[in-house]
């Protein structure tokens, strides 16, 4: 019984180690992930004004943050249907918060260099350095993110029944909600009834709270504050609502 302490803080470091290794076998693997943002940023640099230029890295990298759940689901998803291995998770004391911090980190690895190189642009866009208050909400939002929308992954994939689905439905779920979100456009700038929807997504707050603490977008610390404590209730209440559709068994 002792040893059950140190064996429990063995999970995040090993699936961490997943992460590495896919990242370090595949190198291709933390290609990919910038790919999609920077197709978006290029274009979006064309045809819009200058100024709106660091909304939009910001909105990369909350974008980025939003697919590790589609990441998440895949590996999730595979691991149950095709390897069978939750079928040991599920055996073990593990636990599925356990098992959901540890597959989230796992799929963290590959998009932190993704998410490195996106912070290094913001920095050159902005043309000074990032201030600290900003710095603390681009780091918050993007945590939070990770967290929600991984558990939001491995609700889906529990629900899940064969292989095929595994593409289309994560690509569809996570693509259609970033592209709700306001991450690359400012929220006034869409229709009325569109502004109305995206106030009920969370990384409609991760994105507004980023934009003021950065002075990208005007707002009063009583907004900023009122826009974190939106995203933590979304944030939590999503999670919760995840984990209890979340099928904790074999497959």
């Amino acid at each position: 019984m002792a040893a059950a302490p140190a064996t429990e803080g063995r999970v995040l470091p090993a699936f961490a180690l997943i992460g590495w290794r896919w990242v370090s076998r595949n190198p291709a693997s933390t290609i990919a992930p910038i790919l999609l943002p920077f197709i978006f940023l290029y274009f979006l640099r064309l045809i819009s004004p200058a100024s709106l230029f660091p909304l939009e890295i910001v909105g990369a990298m909350l974008f980025t943050t939003q697919n590790i759940g589609s990441w998440v689901l895949g590996d999730s998803a595979t691991w149950r249907i095709e390897n069978a291995l939750q079928d040991l998770f599920v055996a073990s004391p593990l636990g599925k918060i356990r098992y959901l911090f540890g597959i989230a980190l796992s799929n963290l690895i590959p998009a932190a260099p993704a998410l490195l190189v996106l912070a290094g642009l913001l920095v050159v866009s902005l043309g000074h350095p990032v201030p600290l208050f900003g710095a603390v909400a681009l780091v918050g939002g993007i945590a939070v993110l990770w967290l929600l929308f991984s558990a939001i992954g491995v609700a889906i994939s529990s629900r899940l029944t064969s292989q095929r689905e595994i593409w289309p439905v994560g690509n569809l779920t996570f693509t259609i909600l970033g592209m709700l979100s306001p991450l690359y456009y400012p929220l006034s700038s869409l229709p009325p009834l569109w502004q109305a929807a995206a106030h009920f997504l969370p990384a409609t707050y991760a994105a507004l709270l980023v934009q003021g603490a950065l002075g990208i977008t005007p707002a009063s610390p009583g907004t900023l504050a009122l826009y974190a404590a939106l995203l933590v209730v979304c944030a939590v209440v999503g999670t919760a609502i995840a984990l209890r559709l979340y099928r904790w068994q074999g497959g």
